[in-house]
């Protein structure tokens, strides 16, 4: 079974990237795909938004070469694992800078993951060292995308990164789409900021959108997915939508 390796990526922070790696992959898996999400974010959030608070190992032992991937994975349930992040990260990433082919670290490390559909990285909010590990690593990049002016910007720098990433380190990299997410159709700008982005941008943009749901801000408090945490809400049915879509692509 052939892995599919996807980086969500937003530089900007608060704009939806963890929300999404996270209700993606849950949304993934309860449609019967095996699902890994690596939190590569040193602020590690991912993990905290799964109740995985003081994981024994974490990303950064796999890194220094102490601790495999497969050791360090918590299963959440059969198809929903996760391979947990730190704030070590910051320390690896410095270390990485002096490396000979820096980029490719988190590529070598995922060769050895088998059985999984797919393999979501949540970045860091940057264009860093790390997040050039996971593009190297990717075959496909999801962005999350808040409709507002400035997030423009950052969607053109992010664009110009994976054209850079698929010239010199990742031919096989592609843009898999743009998610819009905490959409509220009441706003004018939202309609203005979605009908330019139709216009200008030659990505790939979901039909499928994720409303601005106060669920989906409960949830991580909880520790759970919004598909576990409340399955009925607009924001897990949203994104099952978004999974399903992702699938037909």
């Amino acid at each position: 079974m052939a892995t599919t390796i996807v980086s969500i990526i937003n530089q900007k922070g608060g704009t939806g990237k963890t929300t999404t790696t996270i209700n993606l992959g849950r949304a993934l898996s309860k449609l019967g795909k095996k699902v890994l999400l690596v939190d590569l974010d040193p602020q590690s959030n991912l993990s905290y938004s799964l109740d995985i608070t003081e994981p024994q190992f974490t990303l950064a032992d796999v890194f220094t070469g102490n601790k495999k991937l497969k050791e360090i994975l918590v299963a959440k349930d059969d198809n929903f694992f996760v391979a947990p992040g730190s704030h070590e990260l910051v320390d690896i990433e410095i270390s990485l800078v002096t490396q000979e082919k820096r980029e490719s670290f988190l590529k070598n490390i995922l060769a050895d993951v088998k059985g999984f559909d797919f393999v979501l990285i949540d970045c860091p909010p940057s264009l860093s060292v790390l997040t050039l590990n996971a593009l190297t690593a990717s075959q496909q990049v999801l962005i999350p995308l808040q409709m507002e002016v400035l997030t423009l910007q950052g969607l053109n720098q992010i664009l110009v990164t994976v054209k850079q990433v698929k010239t010199t380190l990742n031919s096989r990299l592609k843009v898999k789409g743009i998610v819009i997410v905490m959409y509220d159709k009441r706003r004018k700008l939202s309609s203005e900021v979605e009908a330019f982005l139709q216009e200008s941008v030659d990505e790939k943009i979901f039909r499928s959108k994720v409303r601005l749901n106060v669920k989906l801000a409960e949830a991580p408090s909880f520790g759970k997915s919004i598909l576990d945490y409340d399955p009925a809400s607009n924001g897990a049915q949203d994104y099952l939508a978004v999974a399903k879509e992702f699938l037909e692509m």
